[in-house]
């Protein structure tokens, strides 16, 4: 059973930055696509940002293009979510999520697929 647990979230001020990790278990990481998606507080959840199986591909919500950075890392099984330039609209609840569909090998998007989950980490920016 592939588990995945992130870290990396907390407090920050705007314009601040933080790098979340999603650390996988259970299986190889370079099985998965991997995306990133987020949930704010009344809000429904979000598509963030995603990797192709074969990391060659990445995609980005358009709200957080030239912030936001995905990657992996496949000898530690752990991918990675570098924000920059967070605004306190980005404050959230961070998820990320595997899948196996055969159409993200060499792209992804942050739709549906996602069969499994992290129990997410809290961001939030606020001064």
């Amino acid at each position: 059973q592939l588990q995945l647990v992130e870290s990396g979230g907390g407090l920050v001020q705007p314009g601040g930055s933080l790098r979340l990790s999603c650390r996988v278990s259970g299986s190889t990481l370079n099985y998965y696509a991997i995306g990133w998606f987020r949930q704010a507080p009344g809000k429904e959840r979000e598509g963030v940002s995603c990797i192709s199986r074969n990391g060659g591909s990445t995609n980005y919500a358009d709200s957080v293009k030239g912030r936001f950075t995905i990657s992996r890392d496949i000898g530690k099984n752990t991918a990675y979510l570098q924000m920059n330039s967070l605004k306190p609209e980005d404050t959230a609840i961070y998820y990320c999520a595997a899948s196996l569909l055969s159409t993200f090998q060499a792209m992804c998007t942050m739709s549906s697929g996602y069969r499994y989950w992290g129990q997410g980490t809290q961001v939030t920016v606020s001064s």
